[in-house]
């Protein structure tokens, strides 16, 4: 039996990170509101990965941007890499711990963002978003990877 071979094209995937900021064994947790998805659902800092940065230095940004806090690079932690299939199109998760950083999380983004609260890792949120509930929890039981929405 004779294989052909033929060019191989890589599939791209769009890559998000979720920033865990952890104080007193409690979670930093935001409610969405006016962004047309998933509004009224819990979530934590998170986002896209821009052009030309590393995940690690896109984690440090969202967690800027959305709560107003710094993380030093040697202060976040990888905990979890989530493969997801939402909303028809595939993507991984990156998700980082950190219990330490400069500044107080507060709302940045308010357009974005409604609520900010401390929740037990044991009582999140009924609302929070499956595949961010689904990763946190493999997180905290130390399962560095897992998958969301593959049938």
């Amino acid at each position: 039996m004779e294989f052909i071979v033929s060019e191989r094209i890589r599939y791209q995937l769009s890559a998000s990170v979720f920033v865990m900021l952890m104080r007193d064994g409690e979670l930093c947790m935001l409610r969405r509101k006016g962004t047309g998805w998933m509004d009224g659902s819990f979530s934590i800092p998170a986002g896209g990965l821009d052009a030309g940065e590393t995940i690690g230095a896109a984690a440090i940004r969202e967690a800027y941007e959305e709560v107003g806090v710094n993380i030093a690079a040697e202060n976040l932690h990888h905990v979890h890499t989530l493969h997801s299939k939402t909303d028809g199109r595939t993507w991984l998760g990156h998700f980082f711990q950190a219990t330490i950083w400069e500044g107080t999380p507060a709302l940045r983004e308010l357009d974005k963002h409604g609520d900010l609260q401390w929740r037990p890792l044991n009582a999140l949120p009924s609302e929070t978003i499956p595949y961010v509930r689904q990763a946190i929890l493999c997180a905290a039981a130390q399962q560095p990877y897992s998958e969301y929405g593959w049938d």
